[in-house]
């Protein structure tokens, strides 16, 4: 533990982990003899006050249980692990990188929703409107876990705002999910193989931003891999986070090249952002509805869907890959 620091944060990680699910557990416990003590009291004075009460603690102790459940569904080596979310605008010009920015916006407050910590880290404005792309990190635990299910290619269908005639348009984005590389592991890359252009950041300007080449853009020259950073004023944070990003990205490249399961576990890299090769649907016209495609589950409340209210399509989507021994 003293010899080895990265040895040491990991077991420390994993040791807090562990607290916090026996933690979770003996809570429910609690809760579970908490509702029938109160049932025991309710039926002897016939108190319908205290009835409900039980009645209450009985499906909080549901909730917890069913999350539990879910969280064991998660028992690969990186579910555990924060994640890097990338979202790319496809067909569908103006409205495509519209649709990028609404996703970048539900999955926000879907994190939000769980108490995980997001940050934006890189972001290439729409010429008209919107993201062309995004990249935002997710620290908490089981994001990755959670998260993957989500890459693939969303479609959206509405009346567009960007056209002048009110015809309704079909936009695409992909989603693209990768865990955080762990700090035990060390990805190898020479300094040859880099190139590292700096860059003015975009954004609404300040006294800072838009004045210096703060951002960083790198290229692994071998792989044609591009990571880019330019969330904060030091060139130096960015090149760090940048480096951060790109060790994850080739780390995961090699882990599907040696799995050789790359169309199968990633398969939304090897799709056109286009037609026919999205997972879920988002129709605001000429009715409401999201159907995810996968597990064929619809819901007409597409307002808190876009608002980050997705946790019924993940969920479904976990339990049919554990049904199938999806990886």
């Amino acid at each position: 533990m003293w010899n080895d620091n990265r040895a040491a944060q990991r077991i420390l990680r994993e040791r807090a982990s562990l607290e916090d699910l026996v933690a979770r557990f003996e809570k429910v416990v609690r809760d579970f003899e908490d509702a029938g003590v109160c049932l025991d009291l309710a039926e002897e004075a016939g108190d319908a006050s205290v009835a409900q009460e039980a009645t209450t603690l009985a499906v909080e102790v549901d909730r917890k249980l069913s999350a539990m459940e879910f969280d064991r569904l998660l028992s690969g080596p990186e579910d555990r692990s924060n994640c890097l979310v990338s979202i790319n605008a496809g067909a569908g010009g103006a409205d495509s990188q519209d649709w990028s920015e609404i996703l970048l916006r539900l999955y926000l407050r879907y994190c939000e929703r769980r108490g995980w910590a997001t940050e934006v880290v890189d972001q290439q404005a729409g010429e008209e409107a919107g993201l062309r792309s995004v990249t935002f990190t997710v620290e908490g635990a089981y994001a990755y876990g959670y998260l993957k299910v989500e890459a693939g290619v969303h479609r959206l269908v509405r009346i567009s705002p960007f056209d002048g005639q009110s015809r309704r348009q079909t936009a695409f984005a992909a989603v693209f999910v990768i865990p955080e590389l762990d700090e035990s592991i060390t990805v190898d890359i020479q300094d040859d193989d880099l190139r590292i252009d700096t860059f003015r950041a975009g954004g609404k300007g300040g006294q800072h931003v838009n004045k210096t080449e703060s951002a960083v853009r790198i290229t692994h020259i071998p792989t044609g891999l591009a990571v880019s950073c330019q969330n904060e004023r030091s060139q130096h944070k960015n090149k760090s986070t940048a480096m951060r990003i790109l060790k994850a990205r080739l780390h995961e490249r090699e882990r599907l090249a040696r799995e050789k399961k790359i169309e199968e576990t990633y398969h939304s890299d090897k799709k056109d952002i286009g037609f026919g090769s999205q997972i879920r649907s988002y129709v605001l016209h000429p009715y409401r509805m999201v159907k995810d495609h996968r597990t064929d589950i619809e819901r007409g409340d597409v307002d808190r869907i876009l608002d980050g209210d997705i946790a019924g399509f993940v969920e479904a989507e976990l339990l049919r890959r554990a049904e199938t021994r999806r990886p």
